[in-house]
C-alpha cells in the first residue's frame, strides 16, 4: 500500500506529526521507530508489529526488501523530504519513520518462567534517562542477555530516543516491567537467579566472580545508584578503576558486567546479538 502524501496536514499522516512534542505526551500503546536497521527489526521481530511506514521516496529501492515482510495492509506513506520535515516538525536526515506496536507484552514472572536452563537477566532500577535505557538495552542485546526487567520507575525503552539509541536493541531482548509493590529480588530468588548488584561500593571485584550459570546483574540510576536495602539482599560486586575516579557510566557498567557474566561463562549464552 504505496501511498503519496503531499500535504503535512494529511489526517493519515497525523500520527508522525510534531514528533519531539508528541513523545512528551506519548502515543496511548504505540511508538515510533526511526531508521532502517529499527524498521528491518521491527518488519521481522516477534512481539511487535508494524502500523503504518513514512519514507522519502528515494529511500524506496533501498527499502524494498524490508517494506515486502511488511503485511500486505500496513500502509508504506510515501512523502518528499520538505514534506517530512514539516511532518516530523525538524530534519528528519534518515528519511524512514515507522509506527509500531508492541503485541500482548508479558509480565515480569511469565517472562522469567521461559528463560532457559543457563540464564543471564539484566534489572533496572530507577533508570530515568532516555539515552541510558537505550545503551544498556544496546549492550544486553550485544552480550545476548536473555530478559530485561524494569522497575516501575524506569522510563519507557519504547521512548523514540531510546529506541533510537538501542540501534533497536530494545526490539531484539524480551523485557518486562515489575508490578508497582513486586518485590525484585523475591522474584529473581524464587526462580533460582543469583542477583549480582553494580555498586562502586561492591564487594567482590567483577573479574573474581565466577559467573553463575543463572544471574541477574542489578544497575541502578547514576547518582543514587541502587538502595542499600536491595544491595544487602544482592552479591555486590565493583569494577576497579584508576585511583581519584570511582565511576562509570551506567550503560558502559553493564556492559562490561555483561560481558564478564556472558563470556566467562564456560558453556556460553548462545543469543543473536542485534
Amino acid at each position: 500500500m504505496l501511498i503519496p502524501i503531499h500535504d503535512p496536514a494529511d489526517p493519515r499522516v497525523e500520527p508522525y506529526r510534531d514528533i519531539r512534542e508528541r513523545d512528551l505526551v506519548g502515543r496511548q500503546g504505540l511508538f515510533v521507530a526511526e531508521g532502517e536497521v529499527v524498521l528491518r527489526l521491527l518488519a521481522r521481530q516477534a512481539g511487535f508489529e508494524a502500523v503504518s511506514v513514512l519514507i522519502d521516496p528515494r529511500r524506496q529501492a533501498k527499502l524494498q526488501p524490508i517494506l515486502d515482510d511488511l503485511p500486505a495492509a500496513v500502509p508504506v506513506y510515501r512523502a518528499d523530504q520538505a514534506v517530512l520535515d514539516a511532518i516530523a516538525g525538524f530534519h528528519l536526515h534518515r528519511g524512514i519513520l515507522a509506527l509500531g506496536r508492541r503485541i500482548d507484552p508479558p509480565s515480569a514472572a511469565a517472562l522469567l518462567d521461559r528463560l532457559p536452563e543457563r540464564a543471564l537477566v539484566l534489572a533496572l532500577v530507577g533508570i530515568a534517562n532516555h539515552d541510558n535505557m537505550g545503551g544498556l538495552f544496546r549492550n544486553a542485546a550485544a552480550f545476548g542477555a536473555d530478559a530485561v526487567l524494569l522497575d516501575p520507575a524506569c522510563c519507557d525503552p519504547l521512548y523514540r530516543k531510546a529506541i533510537r539509541v538501542s540501534v533497536g536493541g530494545v526490539l531484539v531482548t524480551p523485557f518486562a516491567r515489575l508490578a508497582e509493590g513486586q518485590d525484585l529480588i523475591d522474584l529473581l530468588q524464587a526462580r533460582e537467579l543469583q542477583p549480582i548488584a553494580l555498586s562502586p561500593a561492591g564487594e567482590i571485584p567483577l573479574a573474581g566472580l565466577p559467573p553463575p550459570g543463572r544471574a541477574a546483574l542489578i544497575a541502578g540510576a547514576e547518582g543514587p545508584g541502587l538502595p542499600e536495602a536491595l544491595l544487602v539482599r544482592c552479591t555486590t560486586v565493583s569494577i576497579p578503576m584508576a585511583p581519584g575516579f570511582d565511576s562509570l557510566n551506567v550503560a558502559t557498567a553493564a556492559g562490561i558486567a555483561l560481558h564478564h557474566l556472558r563470556n566467562g561463562n564456560p558453556q556460553g549464552l548462545v543469543t543473536a546479538p542485534c
